[in-house]
C-alpha cells in the first residue's frame, strides 16, 4: 500500500495470514485459494455505514489497531489503494470497484453515498429485489462484466428478503518477465499424497536465473518468479512432510524474511501448468476472527440509510487461478448480502514443484492471492461452470478458449 500508510501492509498481511490458517482448519484436504485485498476492502467500505460495535469489530476483524490506526487514516489508505491498483496497459491489467445494489423502497444516506463514492469509488444501482430472477441476474452481469467475462454466475438465486448487496471485484492479468516455453511442457506426476498422484503438465525452464531462498529453520524453499511490472509471485515449496511445519510458521516476520533473503541463482525450475478453485461461505469463517455483531440482530448498519434494521446474511467468496506458460489472469469478487434484521543456500540443480505448496501473489507490496496447491487441475470448476454457461448461451456454438494464458476468479 501507499508509503505514507505502512501500517495498512502490515495489518493486511496479518489479516490475510489469519483467514488462511482459519481456511486450512474447515477446508485442510483441499486446495485454497482468495484474495484478501477483496475480502478486506468490501468489509472497509461496509464499515463505513456501521456504528458502534458494530463498526469496531469490523475493523479489528480486519487486524487495525484503531488507537494507532485512526479510523478516517484506514479510508484514506484504502481510498489510495485502490487508485493504485487501477492500472491498465499492454502488458498488465489491474482493476478494482466496488457496487452497492439497494432495494429500491430503500434510499441511502447522503454522507454514505458521497464517502462510499469519494472513497472506494462506488457505484450504486437500485434494484427490485422482490423479483428475484431479475436482481440476480442484474448483478450476475455487472460481475461477469467488471471480470471481463471470467465469473457469470456470482448468485444462483438472491432471497427475497435480501436489501442490499456489496460487491468488490479485482482483475488481473500479466505476463511472466519470462516465460515458459511450452515446447518444454510435459504430462509428469504431482505427489498430493503418499497414497495418491495425478498426471498434470509440468512446465520447465533451464538455466534460469531467479530469485531463491531455501529457509532451512522452515524446512522450505523459495521461489520468486516476476511479471512484466510490478506484480511478483512467490512459490514456497515445503520439504517432504513439512507443510504444517510451513504454514504453522507463517506471520507477516517469515514472509518479510522470506522475500528480503531471496538471492538470484541459476536454476532448473519444474512447475505445474494448474488450475484451483475455491468456494467458502465467510459468515461462518469471519465471525471465529471477531466480526461477529454484524451478523446478528444487534448490528448496527445505520450510517447506510439511517435505519437501524440490516444485518448481514451472506459473504461469499469464490476462487479460481490457471497458471500456464505465458502469465497470470486473475479475477475476484467479495460480496456481501444484507437483510432485514433478523542463511546463502547452496545452488541447487533442480527445484521441482511436484508435491503440495504454497503461492502468494503481489503487487507492489500488497498481497492479492494468496493459495494452497494440494491438487492441481487441469481446468478449474468454476472455469467449466463459466464454460458451459456460455456454452448455453450460444447455443450449439463451440466457444473456442485461449489455452496460454493463467486465470484466477475470487468471488468474496
Amino acid at each position: 500500500m501507499n508509503s505514507e500508510f505502512p501500517s495498512l501492509y502490515t495489518d493486511n498481511v496479518e489479516f490475510t495470514l489469519l483467514l488462511y490458517k482459519k481456511l486450512i482448519l474447515e477446508h485442510s484436504k483441499e486446495n485454497i485459494l482468495f484474495s484478501p485485498l477483496s475480502i478486506s476492502i468490501a468489509s472497509a467500505l461496509l464499515s463505513l455505514g456501521a456504528r458502534g460495535s458494530t463498526q469496531t469489530q469490523i475493523l479489528e476483524g480486519l487486524r487495525f489497531s484503531l488507537t494507532e490506526t485512526p479510523e478516517a487514516e484506514i479510508h484514506r489508505g484504502f481510498q489510495q489503494l485502490i487508485s493504485s491498483l487501477n492500472l491498465s496497459n499492454n502488458t498488465v491489467q489491474l482493476s478494482t470497484g466496488n457496487a452497492l445494489f439497494i432495494d429500491q423502497s430503500l434510499e441511502l444516506l447522503d454522507k454514505f453515498q458521497e464517502d462510499s463514492k469519494s472513497l472506494y469509488s462506488t457505484e450504486v444501482f437500485p434494484v427490485n429485489f422482490q423479483n428475484s430472477d431479475l436482481a440476480t441476474q442484474q448483478i450476475n452481469d455487472y460481475v461477469k462484466k467488471q471480470t471481463q467475462g471470467k465469473i457469470v454466475d456470482m448468485f444462483d438465486r438472491l432471497d427475497e428478503d435480501t436489501l442490499m448487496i456489496l460487491v468488490n471485484y479485482i482483475f488481473f492479468k500479466a505476463k511472466w518477465q519470462t516465460p515458459f516455453n511450452s515446447f518444454y511442457t510435459a504430462k509428469d506426476k504431482f505427489f498430493v499424497s503418499e497414497d495418491e498422484t495425478v498426471e498434470i503438465p509440468m512446465m520447465h525452464k533451464d538455466e534460469f536465473y531467479t530469485g531463491v531462498f531455501q529457509d532451512e529453520e522452515l524446512f522450505c524453499t523459495v521461489v520468486e518468479l516476476k511479471y512484466i511490472g510490478n506484480a511478483t509471485a512467490l512459490f514456497i515449496l515445503p520439504d517432504e512432510n513439512k507443510m504444517k511445519n510451513v504454514e504453522d510458521a507463517l506471520s507477516p516476520e517469515v514472509l518479510k524474511k522470506w522475500k528480503n533473503s531471496l538471492q538470484m541463482r541459476q536454476i532448473d525450475l519444474f512447475l505445474p501448468k494448474f488450475s484451483i478453485s475455491s468456494n467458502y461461505e465467510l459468515e461462518k469463517i469471519l465471525p471465529k476472527m471477531g466480526m461477529e455483531e454484524v451478523f446478528t440482530n444487534q448490528a448496527n448498519l445505520s450510517g447506510i440509510t439511517g435505519q437501524n434494521n440490516l444485518k448481514v446474511s451472506k459473504v461469499v467468496h469464490k476462487a479460481v487461478l490457471d497458471v500456464d506458460e505465458d502469465g497470470t489472469e486473475a479475477a475476484a469478487v467479495s460480496a456481501i448480502e444484507m437483510r432485514a434484521c433478523s542463511l546463502i543456500w547452496p545452488l541447487p540443480p533442480v527445484i521441482k514443484f511436484d508435491r503440495p505448496f504454497l503461492v502468494t501473489l503481489y503487487n507492489d507490496r500488497n498481497i492479492l492471492f494468496m493459495g494452497k496447491v494440494i491438487k492441481p487441475e487441469v481446468n478449474s470448476p468454476l472455469q467449466v461452470e463459466a464454460d458451459r454457461s456460455e456454452t448455453k448461451r450460444l447455443g450449439n456454438k463451440r466457444k473456442m478458449i485461449p489455452t496460454s494464458r493463467s486465470m484466477c476468479h475470487i468471488l468474496g
